[in-house]
Order: structure tokens, then C-alpha cells, then sequence
């Protein structure tokens, strides 16, 4: 006797997903997308080819780490998206393939849609930022906790969830521990899950993991404590703030809100993520309704830990941060979804249901697709302007060994070639006359608005305008050109750009402060930093 299996089940729907999702990482995404302020500072810790930008505390170095092999061989931004966005595509698929067994392929394949249809998701597969990858670390950990929990778990599950939690760990060490916290909760709470293993799987993960962030706590911070209080004090001063308001005001940008005093755009775009909690809710509903609520409540819990910080402890917000929270939560709404349509009494009835719902997820999709296009943009033109300031200052006689100081020395320098230092704010990491004695030895530039004027150690140089850049670039005299074989020294300083990072985005440079010293004494410790 023949058995045929319908059409639809012989697709393999979530490679299907993750095909889709790399190939809109390359056409709209990738193409034409200069670095970020934040993924010089991370690039640039494994570049040869460039000085390691300062490392501020609240950072990880998973990213790095990722994108070295890559830097090893080639420098080139195209090569480093399109080798991020086809492994973003293929994290997108492991990290849901271990949901199958638990969900079904199909529902499982919607949760995927579900999170690489936001614009979000899109536009930082092919970046070196680490939410994505705590995002997906995130999910991957979760099935593999349930699933450890399953009679006749093998050896290889435990082995994923310490993997999953270890890699969530390295991209982001506070991260890491927020999803940690609901799984060992998790292990004490629930009678049928107090066994030792899973626990401990995800109590090692967290070690491993953190194992180099808390290392370098001791060599440059000089302990935990302290690196988290310098933490604290980049992100200005973790404590109680609510930051959902922030959140929602940023959902379709800016790339960065901070301050976020910035109006809504597109408020009719943001009736998904106002309607999201509820349909989590709704779906642990149901789920304990129907006596099966593992599944569904679980990432609801790990999705509310991850976006404590996020929601409470900051008074700032970008679209990234919530990345985690999105990709553990399409699981429950795919949930929801599948037995919204199930829940018809006759064909016809759930063919309606799936039809009205496969019509909101296309309108869905089609709105976060307009929205990436224009944060695509701010992007590019961010970077674009980035690249203009480095050319302007070549042209002006900068070039390697040299160093760029100013409130955007991170990404123009990392552009130029050039190492960088800060004097002031968060990113502080020398003084003022320590900065001057290495400009009598090295070139240097640093960067100020057109409108404000050079920064005090500059005075007295003679102005050139970087036209088309909003900046202006301060030339010492001829007398103080330094040594006869330099060439001239470039003084400049920083303009306001579009999407640029503050805070927590500081260069490095051979001078450095004690530790703290560049961080503001009165600022908050908290046990739970993050970075931008």
C-alpha cells in the first residue's frame, strides 16, 4: 500500500526561511553598507591592519572573535557582510531546527519567518554586532533545555544547551547571564525538572562563556565589581528607569535613541510590537489550557529576563536591544497561530483563518520591509560621512602612524587608519597632556563641529573646513610641526552625526587612565551592565 504525503509536508519550509533570509540580507541589506561606530571598535580588535580602538567595559568580544578569521584574510566590507549574512543565515537555521521536535516543522518554520521578517533582524545579519547572535544563541538554549528534559535525552542535548548558553555568554556577558537566570529558575521551580544535569549544563555554559569577559575584568578593571561599575557609569548610570517608551519611540528608528527625545515615526507601524505581549500572553493561555505549557511559557519567561535591562535599568533605548526578546517569542505567537487555525470546525472554516492570517503577516512583512529600507539609508550615510571626514583629513597630510581624538574619533579613525584617544565623557581613556605629547611624535587630528570651534589644546591652529562634512580640521603652526621628518599634525573636532553611537563606544590608544579613571564617580553600580 502506497502512503502520499501531501505537497505541503514534503517542503522543507524552515530552510526555506533561512534561504529567503540571506538572500534579503544581500539585496537589501549588505549592498553598499559601510561600517558602523560600533563594529569599528569591535572590528578593530582583531584587524591587522588597523590599532585596537579602546574597549570599554560594558562590552563583549564574541563579535570579534567571529569576524577574525575573516580579518585574517581581507579587510573588505562587502567580503564581511556577505560572509556575516550567510552565516546569520545559517545560525537562523540551526537555531530553530532544534525546536522540531518540539513544535512541529511548520509552526517551527513560522517562528523563523516570524523573527527574520523584522527589519531589525535584516539589517543586522550582515553587521558585526552581537544582539543577533545572543538572539539566536537565546533560542537555540531554550529548545535545547526542553528538550533535555524529554525522557532518554542523550549526552549531545546537554552538550547544546552548555554550547547555546556559553556562545549567548561570549556575545554578550550580561545577556548571557539574564537568560541564564529563568533556566536555572527553572531547574528549582518545576518539580519534573530538578535534576542536576540540565542544570549544571547551564550553569557551565555561563562559565565558559564568561570566562574571558570576567578574566579581563581582573586585568583592566582590576575585579567584577569594578568593571561593572565602570559599566554602569558608560551607559550613564544603570538604576530604575522605564525606557519602554524610549523602546517604542525608537521601533522604527533611530538606530540609536540617546537621548531618545525623538517623535514616533510611523506610529501605525507599531501596532505588532503594542499587540506582542498580549499575544504572548494569550498564547501561555491557551498553552496551559491545553496542558502543554513548557513550550509556549518558558520562552516567554527568557524573553521577559532579556529585556529587564533593556526596559528598567536604562534611560535609552535602540531597536537591537529587543532582538533576544523577538526571537524567543515568535515561538509562542507561531504556537498560537497554528492552533488559532486548528481550532476550526471544518475545513473551510481553518482555511479562512490561515488565509486572514497569511494576509496580516504579508502586510507585516511589507511594512518592516519599507521601514529597513529607510534605516538602510541612515546607515549608509552615516558610514558615508564617516569615510568623507577620513578622506578629508588624507588629504590635509594624516596618514599611518597617526591618531584622531574627538567625540567620533572611533570610526573616522578606524577609517583613516589611525588609532584614537579621548579626553572627556564616557569614552575618557586619557588626559589632555598626555594626548599632546604624543602629538609631538605622532600625526594627529581631532575632530569638532564647524560651528563650535576647536577644542582648548587646539586654539591658535589655523582652521580648515572639511566641506560637505559639518567639520572643520585645526592645523598646528608651521613651528610646531614636530620632528623635521613628520608631516604636519591635523587637529580637529567632532560633528554631530545621524545614527552615531555615544557612550559606550570609546577607542583605544597606547596612553591609558587608571582604571575608572574616565568614568564619573557618582555613577550607579549595577550587577547587570550592557552596551550599546
Amino acid at each position: 500500500m502506497t502512503v502520499r504525503v501531501a505537497w505541503h509536508r514534503r517542503i522543507p519550509w524552515l530552510a526555506l526561511v533561512a534561504a529567503c533570509y540571506g538572500a534579503a540580507q544581500l539585496a537589501l541589506a549588505a549592498p553598499h553598507l559601510g561600517l558602523g561606530w560600533d563594529e569599528t571598535v569591535y572590528l578593530s580588535q582583531v584587524d591587522p591592519r588597523n590599532p585596537a580602538a579602546y574597549f570599554s567595559a560594558p562590552r563583549s568580544r564574541g563579535i570579534s572573535f567571529l569576524v577574525a578569521p575573516v580579518l585574517a584574510v581581507t579587510g573588505s566590507t562587502p567580503v564581511i557582510r556577505t560572509v556575516l549574512a550567510l552565516l546569520s543565515a545559517a545560525a537562523l537555521y540551526a537555531a530553530y531546527r532544534v525546536w522540531r521536535p518540539l513544535l512541529g516543522p511548520r509552526r517551527t518554520a513560522l517562528a523563523a519567518l516570524l523573527f527574520a521578517g523584522l527589519w531589525t533582524t535584516v539589517l543586522y545579519g550582515p553587521q558585526a554586532m552581537p544582539n543577533l547572535w545572543v538572539a539566536l544563541s537565546a533560542v537555540a538554549a531554550v529548545g535545547w533545555f526542553l528538550r533535555a528534559h524529554r525522557p532518554g535525552a542523550s549526552g549531545a542535548v546537554l552538550l547544546g544547551l552548555g554550547g547555546a548558553v556559553a556562545v549567548a555568554t561570549l556575545f554578550r556577558f550580561s545577556d548571557g547571564v539574564w537568560l541564564a537566570a529563568p533556566l536555572l529558575a527553572a531547574c528549582a521551580a518545576v518539580p519534573a525538572w530538578r535534576r542536576p544535569a540540565p542544570a549544571l549544563a547551564v550553569a557551565t555554559g555561563l562559565a565558559a562563556g564568561g570566562a574571558q569577559w570576567i578574566t579581563e575584568a581582573y586585568v583592566r578593571w582590576g575585579g567584577i565589581g569594578a568593571r561593572l561599575h565602570a559599566s554602569s557609569a558608560t551607559e550613564g548610570g544603570m538604576g530604575l528607569h522605564w525606557a519602554g517608551g524610549d523602546a517604542w519611540r525608537s521601533l522604527n528608528g533611530p538606530l540609536l535613541c540617546r537621548p531618545c527625545t525623538v517623535p514616533l515615526t510611523h506610529p501605525e507601524f507599531t501596532s505588532w510590537w503594542l499587540a506582542l505581549p498580549v499575544l504572548a500572553l494569550a498564547a501561555c493561555a491557551v498553552a496551559l489550557r491545553a496542558g502543554r505549557p513548557a513550550e509556549t511559557v518558558l520562552p516567554v519567561a527568557c524573553a521577559a529576563a532579556l529585556s529587564v535591562p533593556y526596559l528598567v535599568l536604562i534611560d535609552y533605548s535602540a531597536p537591537r536591544f529587543f532582538l533576544p526578546v523577538y526571537a524567543l517569542l515568535a515561538l509562542p505567537v507561531a504556537t498560537l497561530a497554528g492552533r488559532t487555525v486548528r481550532a476550526g470546525r471544518s475545513a473551510p472554516a481553518r482555511g479562512a483563518v490561515a488565509g486572514v492570517l497569511a494576509a496580516l503577516l504579508v502586510v507585516h512583512l511589507t511594512v518592516q520591509c519599507e521601514v529597513l529600507q529607510e534605516r538602510a539609508a541612515d546607515a549608509r550615510a552615516t558610514s558615508d560621512r564617516y569615510q568623507a571626514v577620513a578622506d578629508g583629513l588624507r588629504r590635509l597630510g594624516l596618514h599611518p602612524p597617526c591618531l584622531v581624538t574627538g567625540s567620533h574619533s572611533q570610526p573616522i579613525g578606524y577609517y583613516a587608519g589611525c588609532a584614537s584617544a579621548d579626553v572627556s565623557g564616557n569614552n575618557r581613556n586619557t588626559t589632555e597632556a598626555a594626548l599632546l605629547r604624543r602629538a609631538d611624535t605622532e600625526l594627529t587630528a581631532a575632530l569638532a563641529r564647524t560651528r563650535s570651534g576647536p577644542p582648548g589644546y587646539a586654539r591658535g591652529w589655523s582652521a580648515h573646513r572639511l566641506r560637505g562634512t559639518g567639520y572643520t580640521a585645526y592645523l598646528p603652526p608651521p613651528e610646531a610641526a614636530g620632528p623635521p621628518s613628520s608631516a604636519r599634525r591635523v587637529a580637529a573636532s567632532p560633528a554631530s552625526m545621524p545614527g552615531s553611537s555615544p557612550g559606550t563606544n570609546s577607542r583605544a590608544v597606547p596612553i591609558l587612565l587608571p582604571v575608572d579613571a574616565g568614568m564619573p564617580t557618582t555613577a550607579r553600580h549595577s550587577a547587570a551592565s550592557i552596551s550599546a
